[in-house]
């Protein structure tokens, strides 16, 4: 979701007439609903992929309102994934009692449960006690097994992606982000993280819009499923870190901090906390193994969303500067892959001064 409440003026007319319709519906259902026909639309601020919107109804009892979310499907994200394949695994999800239920489907949406959970904040990715939460319902949601293929579907997208990013680019946007030679890191990265890893139910965008808590009983609920799939868990953590140097609910919400990239102690304690959240405890070797993937499957995570942002340009009409981020994604790559991949690093100064990023 990666949203938040924006309380502006009732955008009821942002709704399709086919929602409407199955609102109402719902609502109807409802005996302490004062009028079906009558809802309030607000806008859920830092999505980036899709349009959300909290829907409210007034009850008979002052006070009490019922309430569900519209996601209404960006336009051309299609690119990234399959639509129908994500709502199969938004029902299993839901079925394990890990999301909320779908309410009802229209041709650009669908309608879910509103949870009644707090969004975290990018400041909550930091908290010690909040983090340690995060582990152990990663390493829950790792476990599902969802029905259908479990292979690894990184290097395909990858490459898929940048097939996309290449066909939508200009020739002056595909030089400043050296797609040409794109190809040739994946495979590197492929090759270099090739060998045996754990391969779990990722969620690829575990962020902290994606994210929500139960103050009380202290639960947490991932959500949005769109980029799920099958991958090493090194990859899911590795982007879960690389999402703490993000804040989305600024007025720049694609810059991102580099500096709030978790330290080693940070990023230690974490994996530990992955490691032992069923019972288990994990040798210190394992634990060392996993850190070390991790680090590198950080290349695969800047690539991934390097790309998805320039794709993003292209097809997707919400308010964010996608290849400012796309930039910063890429130059972290350059940046780290040296010191991550050894021998097998490019030169720093041969590619900062091939590629300025500036597009």
């Amino acid at each position: 979701m990666g949203a938040v409440e924006n309380p502006v003026d009732n955008k009821e007319y942002r709704i399709p007439g086919e929602a409407k319709e199955i609102l109402k519906s719902l609502a109807s259902k409802w005996e302490d609903v004062a009028d079906a026909s009558s809802l309030q639309v607000i806008p859920l601020k830092g999505a980036m992929t899709n349009e959300v919107f909290q829907i409210k109804w007034l009850t008979k009892t002052e006070n009490v309102s019922h309430k569900v979310l519209v996601r209404i499907y960006g336009e051309g994200v299609e690119v990234f994934f399959d639509r129908e394949n994500e709502i199969h695994t938004f029902e299993f999800i839901s079925k394990q009692g890990q999301g909320p239920r779908l309410l009802g489907r229209f041709s650009n949406g669908r309608i879910e449960e509103f949870i009644h959970a707090r969004t975290l904040s990018a400041s909550d990715l930091r908290d010690p006690d909040m983090s340690a939460l995060i582990a152990a319902k990663m390493k829950e949601f790792h476990g599902l097994e969802v029905p259908g293929p479990n292979n690894i579907s990184l290097w395909d997208r990858l490459r898929n992606w940048l097939k996309t990013a290449k066909r939508l680019s200009t020739p002056e946007e595909a030089k400043a982000f050296r797609l040409d030679s794109i190809e040739e890191e994946i495979s590197l990265l492929e090759k270099e993280l090739s060998g045996d890893q754990s391969i779990g139910f990722c969620h690829n965008d575990l962020q902290y819009g994606n994210i929500m808590i139960d103050e009380e009983t202290r639960a947490m609920t991932i959500i949005d499923y769109e980029y799920a799939s099958y991958n090493p868990i090194a990859f899911d953590i590795a982007n879960h870190f690389c999402e703490m140097t993000a804040d989305y609910h600024t007025d720049t919400p694609h810059i991102l901090d580099y500096s709030k990239y978790p330290g080693l102690e940070e990023r230690q304690r974490f994996i530990r906390i992955y490691l032992s959240s069923l019972g288990g405890q994990p040798s210190d070797n394992e634990a060392e193994q996993l850190l070390e993937n991790v680090e590198k499957y950080k290349l695969a995570s800047h690539l991934f969303w390097g790309l998805w942002g320039i794709i993003s340009e292209h097809v997707n009409e919400i308010d964010f500067d996608y290849m400012e981020y796309a930039r910063q994604r890429f130059e972290q790559y350059w940046l780290r892959k040296p010191a991550l991949l050894g021998s097998l690093g490019t030169n720093l100064d041969v590619v900062l001064a091939d590629g300025n990023y500036s597009v």
